[in-house]
């Protein structure tokens, strides 16, 4: 269904507000319009691209909570966080993340990301990997988005131990899996 534009401005608006992690593509499909006249709508209603828009989130949710390491130092984009519990984050893989020739990410993003994944999971001022044991189960392409679970299976407060296990997927299917043994300097001795 054709909208004019002021009705498709204020749905878009509207949709960008539900979900601020929604892409342009997404929204030129949902509109059925071109994704140059989303990016256009969103200039005019001063809307920030996707990046700019994940990053503010995660700014404002977790700048308190994430202790180990400075927001700026993650690895893609943190948008959920439950200190020694879980976090997700997201990676959207661009030109500079992948090898000219194939454009396949190279694995050492990916790692990454899992790893400060599982630092910024550590409710403590320091947090360093001590051990992982990782595995790419496929590769990822460019303009792939990889959105990376964090979960902690056990924290050992008599070694000063905290594992965690990271799974990363590109629309449900599992890319990279790793098992971090994590460092932190708080624990009762």
């Amino acid at each position: 269904m054709k909208r004019n534009k002021k009705e498709r401005q204020s749905l878009l608006a509207e949709t960008i507000k539900e979900n601020p992690f929604i892409t342009d593509e997404e929204l030129a499909e949902k509109f059925s319009v071109s994704i140059q006249t989303i990016r256009l709508d969103r200039l005019e209603l001063s809307i920030p691209e996707l990046r700019e828009r994940i990053k503010n989130v995660a700014e404002k949710r977790f700048e308190d909570e994430v202790r180990s390491l400075p927001l700026e130092e993650v690895i893609g984009e943190i948008i959920d966080i439950e200190l020694d519990k879980s976090a997700i984050s997201i990676l959207d893989i661009k030109k500079e993340h992948v090898f000219k020739r194939n454009k396949i990410a190279r694995g050492h993003h990916l790692f990454a990301q899992a790893n400060s994944l599982a630092v910024a999971v550590i409710n403590d001022e320091l947090a360093l990997t001590a051990k992982s044991s990782i595995q790419f189960t496929r590769s990822v392409k460019e303009n792939e988005r990889v959105i990376a679970k964090a979960r902690v299976v056990k924290i050992d407060n008599d070694n000063g131990r905290t594992f965690v296990e990271v799974n990363s997927y590109v629309n449900n299917e599992l890319v990279f899996r790793g098992d971090f043994e994590m460092y932190r300097s708080n624990y009762d001795k």
